[in-house]
């Protein structure tokens, strides 16, 4: 098993509540330096997110993408080491076949000890980070596991509601019209749920809740595993379709849960919008601002 105390009550409350799990994949031979640097070897380097960041947890806009052409993977691990890095490596589950088979073995269990549970659009991604690096605020549309493998990090999560994100942000981020990250209060940390990752700990949340991560002063190893459920993908075909709905039929619709009569014709109104492209995302598309260099392991240089 490689979640150690999974509950009934765990089950009930996954998916809608902030609930932190003890596991066993820190043991794991695929996350040694040789593992990791293997995995970054072997990962498609036109798709590896490689960040730096500055220091202030409200200044979002200094999160920049690099480059790291050139690079073997040993010398990128060398660089998340020694600077103020942030690999991405998403999607490991489609790339690399140890994590295709570790997806496969942590769905497979959730879904047999949570009854009824059914996961898909499943993304398991490795994250390498340096000290002290931090993820600003932001949320995520699917469903959200963070698995530590290494390090210490803090995760303080945010109620999905205002005033920590309204259903009007929300529609903006479901819709594509803006980033996932967007303006933070400190003031808002009173009303977050804060906890420590070591290796060995998992923690989850709820469906589009706020969260922001530090880590501590070492090298962080994480995995990041989204995905869907059937309640899940209905919440974000709702949010969908009200945004659609206040844009495009000047109303103010409401986000509610469940399966209900109005919710399955908001259901509708997400998938004609999409079939016939009524919004268009504006993607950000962050351009490469500096670049590694491995004669300088974790310097960030000018492109």
């Amino acid at each position: 098993m490689i979640l150690k105390d999974w509950t009934d009550e765990k089950a009930k409350a996954f998916g809608r509540e902030t609930l932190s799990f003890a596991h066993d994949l820190h043991e794991r031979p695929l996350f040694t330096d040789e593992g990791l640097a293997a995995a970054l070897e072997a990962y498609p380097r036109a798709r590896l997110g490689v960040f730096t960041m500055g220091e202030d947890p409200t200044d979002w806009t200094t999160w920049r993408k690099g480059s790291a052409d050139g690079l073997s993977g040993e010398q990128l691990l060398e660089a998340a080491k020694t600077g103020r890095i942030w690999l991405n490596l998403r999607e490991a589950n489609l790339y690399l076949k140890p994590y295709a088979d570790l997806a496969d073995e942590v769905f497979a269990e959730k879904e047999a000890m949570a009854p009824g549970l059914k996961t898909f659009k499943r993304d398991v991604g490795l994250l390498i980070s340096s000290a002290n690096a931090q993820v600003f605020y932001h949320l995520d549309v699917p469903l959200v596991s963070l698995w530590q493998i290494r390090g210490v990090k803090q995760v303080y999560v945010y109620p999905p509601k205002a005033p920590f994100v309204g259903e009007e942000a929300l529609e903006k981020i479901v819709l594509r019209e803006t980033a996932e990250q967007f303006a933070f209060d400190p003031a808002w940390d009173a009303g977050a749920q804060a906890v420590e990752l070591v290796p060995g700990r998992m923690v989850t949340w709820a469906q589009n809740a706020p969260h922001r991560i530090t880590n501590g002063p070492m090298l962080n190893v994480s995995l990041s595993m989204e995905f869907m459920t059937p309640q899940a993908l209905m919440r974000a075909n709702v949010i969908y379709a009200n945004g659609v709905l206040r844009r495009r039929a000047g109303l103010r619709p409401r986000l509610a849960p469940g399966f209900g009569p109005g919710n399955i014709g908001k259901l509708a109104v997400a998938r004609g919008a999409k079939a016939l492209k009524l919004q268009k995302p504006n993607e950000r598309v962050l351009p490469a601002t500096f670049r590694l260099d491995a004669a300088q392991p974790g310097v960030v240089l000018p492109v």
